[in-house]
């Protein structure tokens, strides 16, 4: 991997891949499946030193984050907790040399099964797991402890499973604090912390509770809330702490930090979906893919896909449909299965379940598919190298 090209991380149920786009975003090259095929949840990259993360796992394997600093050519893993092979292979040595296994430490014993998001800043590579604990790194990966403020809030022992399970899926840290970071857990919500993640603050409240009265559904705000089963939540650039979020039932925006919520849906089609993206420069540009709905198929409205964008805060909202499929479309975009790069015009890109990739170069005016046949993508993250 060179130091002027852009790379599109991918995570499937089927290992890690990397596609290539070079200095000017074309001619897009797949390589992969990285990770020994684990299920991987999260690819992250450090565009300075070309460092790639790979968090994932599963009941077979355990949970592990995945490391290269060689463009993906080498991998390590660090193992955190066992899984069945570890089980089986450790009792029967037959079994061992067909899997080719090798006594590994796992730390955290069978805490976890799965590694679901990463974020890297300031120094710290954070980790999200299933079920929700969230742990850290301070030697880029290569050992990880737990921060026990979060486990320990008031609130966990109420804490709810989504259909996924208990998983902490999205980890926010701001460029300029070292000490804030904010995480979305589903179907516990939105937590916030202040102190480097010593303590919490569950982050939930609803600025107009009185909007949402009218919404008969298990995920949809009540008691003054939002819907505790957050989706996907984004940071946006400048320094107002302006954070956005789409849930099990809606999208919404905050611009205190978490403090409060108001309603931004009105003028999208559904009010189920997974991602939002925030514009690298404009905190008022966002992106998001919403779906029919959580129980009729979990596709695109009449199966015509859209992304849809607002350039005022979520007041309005266009439909960006150019190059994606209009007729028939059925697949589903997850909630970490949107990125976007910093470049002018700023790049989207999204994966599907159907292991397609899209691309935008002009900031979701147009797509063109530029990777197909993959595993289901989880994920999809940028390291523009440029």
């Amino acid at each position: 991997m060179t130091t002027n090209e852009l790379t599109v991380l991918v995570g499937t149920t089927k290992g890690a891949f990397l596609l290539n786009g070079g200095s000017t975003r074309s001619g897009w090259s797949v390589k992969g499946p990285y990770c020994d095929g684990w299920p991987i949840n999260h690819v992250i990259g450090r565009a300075d030193t070309g460092t790639i993360w790979a968090g994932g796992g599963g009941d077979w394997t355990g949970a592990g984050v995945w490391k290269s600093q060689d463009g993906g050519e080498t991998w390590s893993c660090t193992k955190l907790t066992k899984g069945t092979v570890d089980e089986w292979a450790a009792n029967d040595p037959d079994t061992a040399q067909f899997l080719n296994w090798t006594p590994q430490d796992a730390p955290f014993e069978e805490d976890f099964t799965q590694i679901w998001s990463l974020d890297f800043a300031h120094g710290v590579l954070y980790a999200g797991t299933k079920p929700a604990r969230l742990l850290r790194s301070t030697d880029d990966g290569g050992s990880f402890e737990h921060l026990e403020g979060l486990s320990e809030h008031p609130s966990a022992k109420d804490w709810s499973p989504g259909a996924a399970g208990l998983v902490l899926h999205t980890i926010v840290s701001d460029p300029a604090e070292p000490n804030k970071l904010w995480i979305g857990i589903s179907a516990a919500g939105v937590f916030a912390s202040e102190n480097g993640g010593k303590t919490w603050e569950r982050r939930n409240r609803l600025s107009n509770a009185a909007t949402c009265e009218d919404r008969p559904h298990p995920a949809a705000p009540r008691d003054g809330e939002t819907g505790h089963c957050v989706h996907n939540m984004m940071l946006a650039p400048g320094s107002g702490d302006v954070l956005y979020q789409q849930n099990h039932h809606g999208v919404w925006r905050s611009s205190d930090g978490g403090r409060s919520w108001d309603d931004i849906n009105e003028g999208l089609p559904s009010t189920f979906g997974f991602p939002i993206r925030v514009h690298p420069r404009d905190p008022n540009t966002i992106w998001t893919l919403p779906l029919n709905s959580d129980t009729g198929g979990r596709f695109p409205p009449d199966a015509a896909a859209a992304v849809w964008k607002s350039s005022d805060g979520g007041k309005s909202w266009h439909a960006k449909r150019r190059g994606l499929p209009q007729e028939a479309c059925f697949f589903t975009v997850l909630r970490q299965a949107m990125a976007g790069d910093d470049r002018d015009p700023a790049g989207l890109y999204f994966g599907t379940n159907t292991g397609s990739i899209f691309a935008s170069l002009d900031e979701g005016e147009s797509w063109q598919e530029i990777a197909r046949h993959l595993p289901t993508v989880l994920s999809v993250e940028v390291m523009d190298r440029t």
